[in-house]
This record gives structure tokens, sequence and C-alpha cells, in this order.
């Protein structure tokens, strides 16, 4: 008989595997047939997770995406052990030669001098003092950072130069940092929003296995609001014929909880994510996948990803125009179809060179020559 992989996929993550990186030309499979069908029982694989150092020496990275709603963004950490089963940003381990699936929740690189790089950037004559996204890609409140505190100090560097900062994160750890938000909130700099995909634990688990319970995420959302830091809520991904229908009462919890905003984002499938999506439905919802897939192709065009400026974010067709209808028809009704406030960028201050001392004068009133 020939020996089967285990059937159970790894406990407390999003992926099943490690599908392939479509810029390797050769793969890693494992070799079921080298073990005997008792071993292969009582396995039960469980990755654990690996921090590896990122060397970067650039913290500041920006994009120009029509879709994107920001320039400058910061990413203390490349992969998420959050292990959201959805995320668009798992391909991007594929440039690390590394896989979108399990490699992206178990190897976590992380950039040990971000507050360092930060400050020297900031500390440059040319940034501008331009509002920062923390972050752009990854969580920057995700498990590692109770260990590494990265984030914390980021925010540290950002509050030192008087530089805006908005977060966006899945985790009520960013209730930790509240001395600081609201030190940044009493001079305008900081915004927070809140991702809540469903109120349901239990799918929120299975989904998002490594991630606040939705009910401390509102929590976290009114001790923000309470303590005066501008909070809203980010609905995303909508995943039409699993979450859709919860948009209503999601909303109705945000605005309860004290959020003064929110947004939401469709499901996106880019590259590798399709298939490790597609795993989990059938791993996880199988009685909703054909609907799920349906629906989904319907707000696509026929197709379950789209890369096409313009539609990634929202879809199209009826069903794209019935989901926004109804998230504005609730957030109209909760009162959180108002932007946050803006910025205040004009607070901005360089308080040290690029090597990270401190400046006796302010590098914009050197003559010139």
């Amino acid at each position: 008989m020939t020996a089967q992989p285990p059937k159970r996929p790894p406990k407390g993550r999003g992926a099943a595997g490690n599908p392939a990186n479509r810029f390797e030309s050769t793969q890693l499979v494992a070799d079921w047939e080298q073990l005997p069908p008792e071993e292969l029982q009582q396995l039960e694989p469980r990755p654990a997770t690996q921090f590896l150092p990122d060397r970067t020496q650039q913290i500041i990275a920006s994009n120009d995406s029509p879709d994107v709603p920001f320039t400058y963004s910061i990413n203390p950490y490349r992969g998420c052990e959050h292990g959201c089963a959805y995320c668009y940003a798992r391909p991007t381990h594929e440039y690390l030669g590394m896989s979108a699936g399990l490699d992206f929740e178990t190897r976590i690189l992380v950039k040990h001098d971000a507050a360092r790089l930060l400050r020297r950037q900031l500390a440059h004559p040319r940034w501008q003092g331009e509002v920062l996204a923390l972050s752009g890609v990854t969580d920057p409140y995700q498990p590692a950072e109770r260990r590494f505190r990265l984030t914390r100090g980021v925010l540290e560097v950002c509050l030192e130069f008087r530089q805006g900062v908005t977060i966006v994160t899945k985790n009520a750890l960013v209730i930790r940092d509240l001395d600081l938000l609201q030190a940044l909130a009493a001079q305008n700099l900081v915004q927070v929003r809140i991702s809540i995909t469903t109120l349901d634990a239990q799918l929120a688990r299975r989904l998002e296995p490594r991630t606040s319970h939705p009910q401390a995420r509102l929590r976290a959302i009114g001790q923000l609001a309470q303590a005066g830091v501008p909070v809203g809520a980010m609905v995303a991904p909508v995943i039409p014929g699993l979450n859709d229908e919860e948009i209503p009462r999601i909303l109705e919890a945000v605005a309860q909880a004290g959020a003064g905003h929110a947004a939401w984002v469709l499901l996106r499938l880019p590259w590798a994510v399709e298939e490790i999506f597609l795993q989990w439905l059938k791993r996880h919802a199988p009685q909703r996948m054909d609907r799920v897939l349906a629906w989904l192709r319907q707000t696509r065009e026929g197709r379950l990803s789209e890369h096409r400026f313009g539609l990634r974010m929202r879809g199209s067709g009826s069903l794209a125009e019935h989901i926004a209808r109804t998230f504005a028809v609730f957030a109209r009704r909760y009162g959180l179809d108002r932007p946050l406030p803006p910025l205040d960028t004009t607070r901005f201050r360089r308080v040290a060179d690029q090597h990270g001392q401190r400046l006796l004068f302010d590098p914009e009133e050197e003559h010139p020559g």
C-alpha cells in the first residue's frame, strides 16, 4: 500500500501546505512513501514559527497604485503569523524564494532596525512629513509584535518627529500602545482602523486563525474611541456567499463600539492565494463552496481574480453593486459614511540627521552652497 500524506491540515494555520512558487524552477515535494503507515497515522503537521532577520536598509516603501489610499508605508515584518486564508499579501513571500502558503505564516522576516531606519529617513531633508501607513502589507500587530515591539518603536519615532501615521490591524494588541496613540491623537497625527471580517467567532478562528477574537476587536475600537484616538473599521474582505450577509450586523456593532468611519474591500485572490483559499473552502466550508465561487465569479466577470486597477477592490456587475449599495445604506444609517478627519502634516519636525544624531539647526534653513 502506498503511504499517503496526513489528511489533517496544520493546526492553527490558514494554509494547508506550501503551493509552488511561481518564480522557482524547482519545487520541494514531501516523500511520504519513506514513512511507514503507522507513523503517518500519528503525524500531525505543526510547523513552528521561525523569525528571520531582515537586513533591509530602507524602511519606508512607496507605491503609485490608484487603488491604494496612501503613497508611503512601513512594514516592520514580512510574512504574517495571523495566517488569514484570504490574505492578498501572501505572494510577496515568493519574491524571497519562499511559498505563499505555510512559509508566509511560519517564516517571518523581522526588521529589527525599523525604528533606527525610520529615524534616519525622517531626518533626511528630502522627507517632508507625508503621512505614513503602518503597515501597507502585513499586520504591524501580528503575534510577533508582542516579542519584538517594533511597531511600538516606530510609533515612538513618529511621536518624536510629529509624523502622521495611519494604522490598520486585526489585532487588539494595538491597545498596548494606547499611551503613544493618545499622545499622537492629541496632535491630530494618527488614525487607527480595526479590520473585522466576521462576528462569528468560530468562522473567524478558521478563516483568520491567529487574529484577535471579534469581540476583542470591538473592545479595542471602544478603548481607542474613549481615549480620543480617531478609529474606524474595515470590513475586509467581503466574501460573497460567506460573510456578505453580516455587513449590517458588523456595521451596527462597530458603530456601537465607537467607530467613526467604515470601509470595505472585496475578496481578492491574486496568484497563489486562489489555490490556498480554494483549499480552505474545501476543508472548512464545503457546503458553501459552490455558492461562494459562483458569486465571486459574478463580481469578477466570470473569473475568481481581478488584476485591473479600479476593479480589484470593488468588483463589477450587479452583485458587486448590490454589496456596495448595502454597505452604503447601513454605513449611512449608523453614521459611518463620513471620513475620519485628515491628519495634520504641518506639525512634522526634523529632529535628527540620517545618522541618528541630533541637529543643531533645521536643514531647510541652511544657506545654499
